[in-house]
């Protein structure tokens, strides 16, 4: 009986649910699950969640202390939500979760350092070993020096929104762990500058960046683990069939699941001794440089930031209104 693609690509693939919906992460049973502030915040809003949402918000009420603000008791809670939807996660799931640092924090090393050592201290007070989270920072130079601290430390990161060459080889001389390159954001700008309405599977900009990325850490030794994410349809996932992980959505997931064709790997560490790379070395200089003159690196990785800001903040105010009503609903009772 022929074998659907999800069956076929987790035997040469990690696959990672990219979502912050426990259901469907119990459904897929990924080996990973990421998470990242849009998707808290629409788990958030979800009625079967609005119990992790009460208990989080009404501790972290409690431990800010009688005179703490609303804000100071929303900020306290907004990072305990994340660890609670990782706890949750990690009950179901036999690997690793990535918990997001503020976005707010990109440009900021010793901030970010900060905010990760936080985030593993709540996650070992809930009984759960730092080797089985991943902090996840954005892929700037700050964030990379970040994140080579972390590592040190033995604090292992994801680092995400990643379009370019020069992060990948940065991040992999930091000794990061895993890195997440954006497919599908990549296609978005390619897409909009260039004009075109669509790019066959093969020749998706998102596709070949991740496959150079992948090529270039297999063919020089590098220890990262490159884990393509943002999909926007199963040719891109088929395409990078063999990376060391993919992360996908549960839609994606779904209609992986459904389709039976053939899959072959596409992604190989032994095809790529033969390839002819150049090595290059990334310092501040060189990653400055070659993050300017690439503007899809540069346009994506602001806008990325951007977003997941706008996304911290609408959470926020979810948390805040949240909050107002369950102190009305105590002064009234």
């Amino acid at each position: 009986m022929p074998k659907n693609l999800l069956e076929q690509l987790r035997a040469v693939t990690v696959v990672v649910a990219d979502t912050g919906d426990i259901q469907s992460i119990d459904k897929f049973k990924p080996q990973d699950a990421t998470t990242n502030p849009s998707l808290i915040t629409a788990a958030a809003q979800m009625p079967e969640y609005q119990e992790i949402v009460d208990q989080t918000l009404l501790k972290a009420k409690k431990d800010a202390g009688a005179g703490a603000t609303q804000s100071e008791v929303v900020s306290l809670a907004f990072d305990r939500l994340a660890v609670s939807f990782g706890l949750k996660i990690l009950q179901i799931i036999p690997g690793r979760v990535s918990t997001e640092v503020d976005a707010r924090l990109s440009y900021d090393t010793e901030a970010t350092i900060a905010k990760a050592r936080d985030l593993i201290a709540q996650y070992k007070a809930a009984g759960v070993a730092k080797e089985r989270v991943l902090i996840k920072i954005a892929a700037t130079w700050e964030g990379i020096k970040a994140a080579e601290v972390l590592e040190k430390e033995g604090i292992h990161c994801n680092l995400t929104l990643l379009f370019g060459l020069h992060q990948a080889i940065a991040c992999a001389e930091a000794g990061i762990t895993l890195i997440s390159p954006f497919v599908g954001r990549i296609l978005d700008w390619y897409k909009k500058d260039t004009g075109r309405d669509n790019y066959p599977a093969a020749e998706d900009p998102g596709v070949l960046s991740v496959t150079k990325i992948y090529n270039y850490y297999k063919k020089f030794g590098y220890k990262t683990e490159v884990m393509g994410a943002s999909f926007r349809n199963i040719g891109e996932i088929t395409e990078l069939a063999g990376c060391d992980l993919l992360t996908i959505s549960p839609g994606l997931l779904t209609e992986l699941q459904n389709t039976e064709a053939e899959l072959p790997r596409k992604l190989d560490p032994a095809k790529v001794t033969g390839l002819s790379i150049e090595k290059i070395s990334v310092d501040k200089a060189t990653f400055d440089k070659m993050h300017a003159s690439d503007r899809m690196a540069s346009d994506k990785l602001a806008e990325g930031i951007d977003g997941f800001t706008k996304a911290l903040i609408s959470l926020e105010q979810l948390l805040a209104e949240r909050l107002a009503r369950l102190e009305s609903q105590k002064v009234t009772a």
